[in-house]
């Protein structure tokens, strides 16, 4: 990476830093999970506020900080815009966010993971999708790609009994 670099990713969070900027963490395709920050992007008259809301994918230009990566530029490929409109979907949205988070260290990257978060986001914005089939082929899929296996049974509840296990963090559930 040099001082400037660019690359595409998804917002997995986003939380506020001072008077008008925020900390944006990126599940990016080629560098992995990043945090960085976006100055100015809390102003009304900000260019990347919209383009940095969570789970949409953007393509981003960052600069190297002493301590934190800065974006100078964002622009949406795709906001994901099919399941905004609806709260379970924008719930698994999130859980699989925390997933993402939960499973990776910052600049930890894996092609896979990737493809496979964003064709999960792809598919909660078909209207037509059995929606708990494919947060468990979402799980099972991670947990393969992040070499931990597959515990003996793969029905839901198992599955989030095993990744707490693993993250050892309570998994937050969003809808029910």
């Amino acid at each position: 990476m040099g001082k400037t670099y660019r690359t595409e990713g998804i917002v997995i969070k986003r939380f506020n830093f001072s008077e008008a900027d925020k900390i944006i963490t990126l599940f990016s395709k080629h560098y992995g999970k990043i945090s960085c920050l976006a100055k100015g992007i809390r102003r009304p008259a900000s260019r990347k506020g919209g383009n940095l809301e969570l789970f949409n994918l953007s393509k981003v230009f960052l600069v190297k900080g002493k301590s934190i990566d800065i974006v100078t530029e964002a622009e949406v490929i795709n906001s994901f815009a099919g399941f905004r409109h609806d709260l379970n979907r924008v719930a698994l949205a999130f859980q699989a966010s925390q997933l993402i988070d939960y499973f990776f260290k910052d600049q930890q990257k894996d092609w896979r993971s990737y493809q496979l978060f964003q064709t999960t986001l792809s598919w909660l914005s078909k209207e037509k999708v059995n929606l708990d089939q494919l947060m468990v082929n979402f799980k099972k899929k991670l947990l393969d790609y992040s070499g931990f296996g597959l515990p003996d049974k793969t029905n839901e509840p198992f599955l989030d009994s095993y990744i707490e296990k693993i993250v050892e963090k309570r998994l937050k559930y969003y809808y029910g």
